[in-house]
């Protein structure tokens, strides 16, 4: 069982689809259940063996708040039905392993009664999160307010980190029990590889030359981005390289209709919606501008793609980090991402170089580091011995129950 606490985004639902993808091809007896709310999971193709229990969406607004995301109903209550499906669909499968993305309570401990459960069962429960979470004293503030230390002493037997100790350390800044600490492991990053090629899509004609891929992610914060990158090819419309802006499932419609308009002014800039299976974009393009989110770094250093990362430095400074380490290291080139935020004055000529210089710069494989994307091969690594005890003890139960 995958737990994937997605509140309003991409990222940890394709992360995790990705960790299932790997284990059942590694062990094709496997069934994975991955456990979300993101309300688009079902736009995702997944390997056999694995399918998807949704529990009701709630959105993260600009000021921290949430929200549910489709139901009228106070938060509260859409917290507790999810709480309750999270915690049968523990009781009904009974994992052997059990994976949480990120958060060691869950959303507002919505996990905890499983983890409860799921512990009397014997599973193994392991918790896995990205390279970077957020500042140092930002996390350690959170989790004690989470009460996420405790749980993690509590309930979980080891923890993965999807990076490099190398590149950043993300809980380094807990007070962590050594015993606690012994069980932390640096996969490496999630290397991706292209999907099946889409049957209907079709692509703008300017993806038939070399182009620029702008992608926000799931959108839901990147019309500043968006924004700064038109005003780059508004005023400086001799750029060389034609643009294809990704917007992202979630960009608000009320923002959509004034791009559009702006795009339909300019001829080497055109935009879709959203792709299921941007990796194909991404392996065409030249280069690619981004807000620097964990999947889409994965993919920029799986697919070898010469990339422009404009970090959002709010509510998280986790882009940042992420893009500051990686900028240091020769894996790419960055803009500062207090461009992005709200009201800010953006000089559209600095994007505008940085997307002409884009083309010029080095491949991240000039710079890259020993194992820096063997996360998923480490995972199957680490899980296969615990599959195989599991094979065994159940075809032992069913020969003692000749």
């Amino acid at each position: 069982m995958i737990y994937s606490h997605d509140t309003f985004g991409l990222g940890h639902l394709r992360r995790s689809r990705a960790i299932a993808n790997r284990l059942v091809e590694s062990h094709p007896d496997a069934s994975i259940v991955i456990i979300s709310g993101s309300p688009i999971i079902g736009s995702f193709e997944f390997g056999d063996g694995v399918d998807y229990v949704r529990v009701p969406g709630v959105v993260k607004h600009a000021n921290g708040d949430y929200t549910t995301l489709s139901l009228n109903m106070p938060l509260d209550e859409a917290v507790a039905m999810r709480e309750g499906i999270i915690l049968q669909t523990a009781r009904t499968l009974r994992p052997d392993l059990v994976i949480v993305d990120k958060e060691p309570t869950g959303f507002r401990g919505e996990l905890l009664p499983a983890l409860e459960e799921l512990r009397k069962c014997g599973a193994r429960i392991v918790l896995g999160v990205r390279d970077v979470m957020d500042e140092p004293t930002v996390l350690a503030e959170e989790w004690e307010r989470k009460g996420a230390v405790d749980a993690l002493v509590r309930y979980y037997d080891d923890i993965w980190v999807y990076g490099l100790r190398e590149i950043y350390e993300p809980l380094a800044g807990l007070d962590l029990p050594e015993h606690v600490r012994r069980r932390i492991v640096y996969t490496g990053f999630l290397r991706r590889e292209l999907p099946p090629l889409p049957q209907l899509m079709r692509y703008p004609r300017l993806t038939k030359g070399p182009f620029i891929l702008v992608t926000t992610g799931g959108g839901g914060d990147g019309h500043e981005l968006i924004d700064w990158v038109l005003s780059a090819y508004e005023q400086d419309p001799g750029i060389p390289t034609p643009a294809l802006l990704v917007f992202g499932p979630f960009v608000a419609r009320d923002r959509r209709g004034p791009f559009m308009d702006r795009i339909a002014r300019l001829p080497n800039v055109d935009a879709i919606t959203f792709d299921a299976k941007i990796e194909h974009l991404m392996m065409k393009a030249q280069g690619i501008v981004s807000m620097g989110g964990y999947n889409t770094f994965c993919e920029i250093l799986s697919l070898d793609k010469r990339a422009l990362i404009v970090p959002r430095t709010t509510p998280r400074r986790e882009q940042s980090i992420r893009a500051e380490q990686a900028a240091r290291i020769g894996l790419v080139s960055m803009l500062d991402g207090d461009n992005l935020n709200p009201g800010a004055k953006r000089d559209a000529m600095v994007m505008a170089r940085a997307i002409r210089h884009l083309p010029e710069q080095p491949l991240p494989s000039k710079a890259f580091l020993p194992h820096l994307l063997e996360g998923l091969d480490r995972i199957e690594k680490l899980t296969t011995p615990w599959f195989d005890a599991r094979t065994n003890a159940v075809q032992l139960d069913r020969v003692a129950s000749k």
